[in-house]
């Protein structure tokens, strides 16, 4: 056989030439930017001369670009044709870590519909709200509360979050204003930031020292609902309880906090069945028109 181009490097260039630039190539094919661009400088390489011209703003094809694309083209249809067609069908067992919260209250539904349209993939979920199941392998994504930064694992946003407090109607009756908090017992949630909101609302209180402290959200709103206090809980958690009447808004005073991910370990992008999957979600979240959506990735 004849000596061939660095295989990996053809889909990049096919789709860079396709989409007019690196950036969207990287966004079809789930890489990062840098990494189209060192694929197609690898294959510039290869073959001793550029394929592109590298422009302010854009790229263009050179001479050369444009006669190989049609080849490689056509190499990767034929190919992606007799792989199909060889491909013997089978089951994706896909397992998710979630936080228990988001997991009962927003993707228990989802993965219903989703399965409806894709019976080849298998779902097993374990609840958790550590990363450790993902950074020990033992599950292939998560759906976790946080930040921007997940040291070691990708990140899809789902949700930007707002705060605010939510109560029993029987104990939002003697709640009129944010002040009558203090006489209220707090419930805390080690990712909930109670002086984040007091200061939303006008008022220098520190993080409450005292008052029960749950490590799931779920908990902490069937506390709510029992009328055991007042619980700092995030709008997409809180919508169902809130359209139920269950629990009720004593002020209208929220602020931002932070943001749901899908969050899982770099091999993923290797999962064709996976990386659909995790684009479904952020479409999905974007559907459901709660809190502030990224665009898919």
């Amino acid at each position: 056989m004849r000596d061939l181009p660095p295989l990996h490097t053809l889909p990049a260039f096919e789709a860079a030439a396709r989409l007019g630039s690196f950036q969207a190539a990287a966004e079809a094919l789930n890489l990062t930017p840098s990494a189209v661009s060192h694929r197609i400088r690898l294959l510039e390489d290869y073959l001793g001369q550029p394929l592109f011209e590298r422009l302010h703003r854009a790229i263009a094809l050179t001479a050369a670009g444009r006669r190989y694309l049609p080849v490689v083209r056509e190499a990767l249809l034929r190919l992606d044709e007799a792989s199909a067609g060889l491909r013997a069908p089978h089951q994706e067992r896909l397992r998710i870590s979630v936080a228990p919260a988001l997991g009962s209250k927003w993707l228990v539904a989802r993965l219903a519909e989703y399965q409806e349209t894709h019976p080849d993939i298998e779902f097993s979920l374990g609840t958790a709200t550590s990363l450790a199941p993902l950074l020990a392998g033992e599950a292939d994504l998560g759906l976790r509360y946080g930040e921007e930064e997940w040291p070691g694992l990708l990140a899809w946003k789902l949700f930007e979050e707002r705060v605010f407090p939510v109560c029993s109607p029987a104990l939002a009756a003697g709640l009129k204003t944010p002040a009558d908090l203090d006489r209220s017992r707090l419930l805390r949630h080690p990712l909930l930031s109670w002086q984040r909101w007091f200061a939303a609302a006008g008022m220098a209180h520190p993080e409450p020292a005292e008052g029960p402290r749950y490590d799931d959200a779920l908990l902490m709103l069937e506390a709510a609902v029992a009328g055991h206090g007042v619980a700092l809980m995030v709008e997409t958690l809180a919508a169902p309880y809130l359209a139920e009447g269950r629990l009720v808004r004593p002020f209208p005073q929220d602020c931002p906090d932070h943001s749901f991910y899908v969050v899982a370990p770099p091999n993923i992008e290797e999962r064709r069945g996976a990386m659909d999957f995790i684009r479904w979600l952020v479409r999905s979240a974007r559907r459901d028109g709660l809190g502030r959506q990224a665009r898919p990735e």
